[in-house]
């Protein structure tokens, strides 16, 4: 049974969608079947794995609202194993459309339950908020990567995430677990970089990944080109972080 994992934070700009783009494109080089989840009416991890937005005919918005097939809106990617269900900007009012819903808190659990078995990993990509659909990812997921930039602010906000996954295990999941604590933009030679590690560390200890995601020029061109940094760039950092990342996050099945 396929492992469900949300990608959660509602601060924007914290490296959420190159986080669930790249570490689904390692996992699927590790020969994991990996599906991506693109909850975000951005769509960015959409476009960034190289889906034509103008072509997509049925997404995450129809599956929600018109009850399609899900299997209808997953698209293929240039990695093998790794397929995703796109988004569309229509998406911003599906909220408020499944505010009538019988169940509205489970219907992306209901979506998954019938390809779960199909993957290793599914990855959601979830919006900067926590509205209704980030509640669905959250209800619908085993565990949630939280990724933290490694910049002045980082910790704001944590706290009312971290109290939505209360809300949720207690009423909704209870088997919701965090899975890490992910630093994202990381510069080793900031010496801010360094203090939020140690703060972050002290503060979730055991729940932080030992890998970081440092800063990297290939990582920001990637997605203009509609692939993930390991096809861009193999050699680069941001390849090797997230390879490192994927081979941390297998380890751990494996020791459970």
């Amino acid at each position: 049974m396929g492992k469900i994992i949300a990608l959660a934070n509602q601060k924007g700009g914290v490296g959420k969608t190159t986080t669930t783009i790249n570490l689904a494109a390692s996992l699927a080089t590790l020969e994991k079947k990996v599906l991506v989840i693109d909850a975000d009416p951005q769509a960015n991890a959409s476009s960034g794995l190289g889906v034509d937005l103008k072509k997509v005919d049925c997404s995450l918005y129809e599956c929600i609202i018109d009850h399609a097939d899900i299997r209808n809106a997953i698209y293929t990617t240039d990695i093998e194993g790794l397929e995703i269900v796109a988004s569309h900007i229509d998406l911003v009012g599906a909220e408020i459309e499944m505010l009538n819903m019988d169940h509205r808190e489970r219907v992306l659990k209901n979506l998954l339950s019938t390809i779960r078995n199909e993957y290793d990993y599914i990855l959601i990509d979830c919006s900067p908020s926590l509205g209704l659909i980030t509640v669905n990812a959250l209800t619908a997921a085993d565990s949630v990567i939280i990724p933290v930039q490694c910049e002045y602010f980082a910790l704001e906000g944590i706290s009312k995430l971290l109290n939505t996954i209360r809300i949720i295990k207690s009423k909704l999941n209870p088997k919701l677990e965090i899975e890490g604590f992910l630093l994202t933009m990381y510069n080793a030679h900031l010496r801010l970089a360094n203090q939020i590690y140690d703060e972050v560390k002290r503060h979730f200890q055991e729940l932080v990944f030992k890998t970081v995601i440092q800063r990297n020029v290939k990582l920001g061109e990637a997605p203009s080109h509609g692939i993930p940094v390991i096809l861009y760039d193999a050699e680069s950092t941001g390849a090797k972080n997230h390879l490192s990342l994927a081979k941390e996050i297998i380890s751990r099945e494996k020791k459970e």
